[in-house]
């Protein structure tokens, strides 16, 4: 379970896993918390002096040392477990350190100011904040927030923004009184703007920074300032507020990866499509939908393995920010790969294979990195420069086009990839070393007659350039059957497969031979004689 970053909301970025555990902040009890005194004696089941083992026969004081090593997802869900430990785990002096870890600010606690409980305020103030870092991808808070331009959004949610420095909305025009109410701001401290106007009038034009530092400088401290608006919203109903925090829990991958798939500026936009699609087999009727209404985003997103992973919330343990900046640094990589490539003296089939393999060998190497953490794009380049070392060595065993499609079927193969280990590039040389001694058996002078002999369907699987596919292995057909007995020799290197493979090739050459001699005869027996 990662912890929560202590610098700070600006880098609150590390994941909480579980996107029901992250739902359930937005249904912690709004009740009144009872603040836990250490003094006080408890007739809980905790306290119960029954000398037995386990958490609930800890005291209050052992109990809350523990809970000051958990993140606040750990609290929460050990506070779900019963109502005992619900009631230690909503101590206030927890929450009042989870507040100020998560957004740098600390709560008055246990003080006559302190009107709102820590852990209500935690729980609102989240809510507000996981909303408000990703407000460019939230159509439905945009729309909260622009509806009154120039005017400021509901009281509602301009509380909310008293608490933000820097807001993406232009110039308000405010009331007089509504700064005062909602900042908190006496005209004392804007009285010049009131006196420059010419026309006696109740509302100024204010930028938002400046009513922010306004605010910062009356309340004296960005903590006083939180507690000013969250005084303010002890009476207010959030069910609009946990209804868009649920909504964006549910949407926030699919939201986030439209976002950067298609919002980029102009000339990036382009060159992310060429380099998501570069060699890529795609459907050209949805691709031509791309940054449409009707566009199939699941669909794009299925065309590669990390954004599949980013989909399901499986990057950087779900925190949706840090995982699609991995994403982001994945197709920055892809990009310099494919310009590498590029400037090869490569054929077109050989540029497009070590591109793919590349990225396959790039994407099981990091694969568990990726689900952690975020992955910087040196990182991506760097295991990228390993695996097409690897990849080349690989093509340059294969020793051509064919081969190299059928020996990525190969486990060995996939795990030289990974490993880079030379015992697995030995696996794969001996797979392709015993296909060249059937190759060689069967181009034999003393064998020439079975080439002649043989079918063609049957003769070139036994030459070295024949690609033998998985799907020619199943079946009772003369080709399946020995298919499977060269499958079997090429992967196990059993002397006892090869000797099968010469046995049933001569028989069918016998058989063949057979049939021709037969063949030839009754053309003679019923041949008529010549005058």
């Amino acid at each position: 379970m990662a912890k929560v970053g202590r610098a700070g909301m600006a880098d609150h970025d590390t994941a909480w896993v579980g996107e029901g555990l992250l739902e359930q902040f937005s249904r912690m009890s709004t009740a009144p918390d009872e603040d836990w005194k250490g003094t006080e004696e408890s007739s809980s089941p905790l306290n119960a002096d029954s000398g037995g083992v386990g958490l609930l026969y800890l005291s209050d004081e052992v109990l809350l040392c523990i809970l000051e090593f958990l993140d606040p997802v750990s609290v929460l869900r050990l506070g779900s477990t019963c109502s005992a430990l619900f009631r230690v785990c909503s101590c206030g002096s927890l929450w009042v350190r989870h507040f100020q870890d998560s957004f740098g600010v600390v709560l008055p606690n246990g003080t006559a100011r302190s009107t709102v409980l820590a852990k209500t305020a935690f729980r609102l103030v989240f809510m507000w904040r996981t909303l408000f870092r990703n407000i460019h991808c939230n159509r439905s808070l945009q729309e909260k927030l622009f509806a009154e331009v120039p005017f400021p959004p509901r009281v509602y949610w301009s509380q909310w923004l008293v608490l933000e420095e820097c807001v993406p909305l232009p110039s308000a025009l405010v009331l007089c009184s509504d700064v005062e109410k909602l900042w908190g701001i006496p005209r004392e401290l804007f009285r010049e703007k009131l006196e420059d106007k010419s026309e006696e009038c109740e509302t100024l034009k204010f930028e938002w920074r400046e009513l922010y530092k306004l605010a910062l400088s009356h309340h004296g401290s960005a903590a006083m300032v939180f507690q000013h608006v969250l005084t303010q919203h002890q009476d207010s109903d959030h069910s609009e507020l946990e209804s868009m925090y649920h909504q964006y829990m549910q949407c926030r991958f699919q939201w986030l990866f439209t976002y950067w798939l298609f919002r980029q500026p102009a000339p990036f936009n382009r060159q992310l499509r060429a380099i998501f699609l570069q060699w890529r087999k795609h459907s050209k009727k949805k691709v031509a939908m791309w940054g449409e209404t009707l566009c199939d985003v699941r669909y794009l997103a299925s065309l590669h393995p990390i954004t599949t992973d980013y989909w399901r919330g499986h990057l950087a343990r779900g925190d949706e920010n840090v995982g699609i900046h991995t994403v982001e640094n994945y197709f920055s990589m892809c990009k310099s790969l494919v310009a590498w490539i590029l400037g090869r003296d490569w054929g077109k089939l050989k540029r497009r294979k070590v591109y793919e393999d590349t990225l396959e060998g790039v994407y099981m190497l990091l694969k568990r990195e990726m689900q952690e953490t975020l992955v910087e794009h040196e990182r991506f380049w760097q295991a990228a420069k390993v695996q097409m070392n690897r990849v080349c060595e690989l093509e340059e065993t294969a020793t051509n086009y064919v081969n190299w499609k059928m020996i990525e079927t190969l486990p060995y193969y996939k795990l030289y990839l990974v490993s880079g280990s030379a015992i697995y590039l030995e696996h794969v040389k001996g797979f392709l070393r015993r296909k060249r001694m059937v190759h060689n058996w069967i181009f034999l002078e003393e064998n020439a007659w079975l080439r002649q002999l043989l079918p063609d369907e049957l003769y070139t699987l036994l030459e070295y350039d024949t690609k033998i596919s998985q799907d020619t292995l199943h079946g009772g057909s003369l080709c399946a059957q020995l298919s499977r007995l060269i499958w079997l020799y090429l992967h196990s290197g059993q002397q006892l497969y090869l000797e099968t493979v010469k046995s049933m090739v001569l028989q069918c050459a016998h058989a063949h031979l057979s049939y021709l001699t037969a063949s030839t005869l009754s053309q003679s027996v019923f041949e008529p004689p010549v005058a």
